[in-house]
């Protein structure tokens, strides 16, 4: 028994090796590595789509049933804000996840792809296979909690946050005339100037961790540059 798993062993190993080696085998392995990385990519990529999806789903539900009568209390609003956080909390784990398939993906375009457009670029990561192989055998996080965190904030859930919160303010306004925003803000048990103070402190930390100032860890090359002409025929490149 354990000669024949010591000659498996090693036959695996021998296969192993060829397609590392040889150059005709492992371009007939790229591919199929590509197209693995894509997949996972996209299926992530559904994956924190449909966070999404639901968060907004949720929001406009919980607007209709509060806007849908005077009686509605406005801390409904706010038990709103408490289930968009927990959205937040599994759309942050999820894009992380997402962005591990996604760097994948890039670093092979970035070093196979186009080096073999344009060989003189080829030197940008001269090790690149060792460095997918030692990514294949040990995977990491590419990007940060905060950063993930700061990056689903700003593109996504901050503006879900704001209409949640003008939608608070005017429940406790324009649609309680009868009453003083303050009583029509409070919490059983808690003064609605002290609800209204918390929720301005809630929403000053959302604003400073979707634009709090961090070199950006997560690889995303399209972003922060100039959109350009490429495909004209003059264009220069630099």
């Amino acid at each position: 028994m354990d000669e024949t798993s010591d000659r498996l062993d090693t036959q695996d190993e021998e296969v192993a090796t060829n397609a590392g080696t040889d150059s005709e085998e492992f371009l007939s392995l790229l591919p199929h590595f590509y197209r693995g990385s894509v997949s996972q990519t996209v299926s992530a990529q559904d994956r924190l789509d449909r966070t999404t999806d639901w968060a907004i789903t949720l929001i406009a539900a919980l607007l209709s049933i509060v806007f849908a009568s005077k009686d509605m209390p406005a801390y409904l609003l706010l038990i709103g804000l408490v289930l968009l956080g927990m959205f937040l909390f599994f759309e942050v784990r999820r894009y992380r996840f997402y962005d591990v398939w996604r760097s994948q993906v890039r670093f092979v375009e970035e070093n196979i792809f186009a080096n073999a457009f344009n060989p003189a670029g080829a030197e940008y990561h001269p090790n690149w296979r060792e460095e997918i192989s030692d990514d294949l055998r040990q995977p990491t996080f590419k990007v940060s909690y905060l950063e993930a965190l700061s990056r689903r904030v700003r593109r996504v859930y901050a503006l879900l946050f704001v209409v949640v919160g003008i939608a608070w303010v005017s429940k406790i306004t324009l649609f309680s005339p009868e009453t003083q925003w303050t009583e029509a803000a409070e919490l059983p048990g808690v003064p609605g100037l002290v609800v209204a103070t918390a929720l301005a402190v809630f929403y000053i930390v959302v604003f400073l961790i979707a634009f709090w100032p961090s070199e950006r860890e997560a690889k995303g090359e399209i972003h922060d540059v100039e959109p350009g002409h490429w495909k004209e025929a003059n264009d220069e490149r630099h």
